[in-house]
């Protein structure tokens, strides 16, 4: 039985640093059925302390999915991707890319780095909130997320 079934909140990160992006997403989760809470970062410098939860990250809640953007300021998606999947305290959790880059090399190594997805952002606003609907529904709905640590 998913979290989300038997009452216990999802708690979705996202990785974003545009304000507009950031607000359409948080307005398509927030319609759901699912039960969930969100944190945003918009810096990349920021995500490794807030999953390690260091300094002012220490209450800072376990992400159950990550939403990351890959061309973020300070430090590059690519880079937050790598050092998550490569420490084995945080590398279960799951993580979406979710960026306006359609160029095969961010896609292929994205997947070298063991991104769970890799999904390219609409322009269009209709097909931004679609898309952001269809993550909740397959990541929140469909999956079995593992168990927080």
């Amino acid at each position: 039985m998913n979290d989300q079934i038997s009452g216990k909140a999802i708690h979705i990160l996202i990785v974003e640093d545009n304000p507009g992006d950031v607000r359409l997403a948080l307005e398509a989760l927030k319609e759901s059925k699912i039960m969930n809470t969100m944190s945003v970062l918009e810096d990349g410098a920021e995500v490794m302390p807030y999953l390690r939860r260091e300094g002012k990250y220490a209450k800072a809640l376990r992400p159950d999915l990550i939403l990351l953007d890959l061309n973020l300021p300070k430090k590059d998606g690519r880079e937050i991707l790598n050092e998550i999947k490569n420490d084995p305290a945080i590398m279960t959790i799951p993580v979406v890319i979710l960026t306006t880059s359609q160029a095969e090399e961010d896609i292929l190594r994205a997947y070298n780095l063991h991104a769970n997805c890799y999904i390219t952002k609409p322009v269009d606003l209709d097909q931004f909130l679609t898309v952001v609907r269809a993550i909740e529904n397959f990541w929140l709905t469909i999956v079995k997320l593992p168990a927080k640590s």
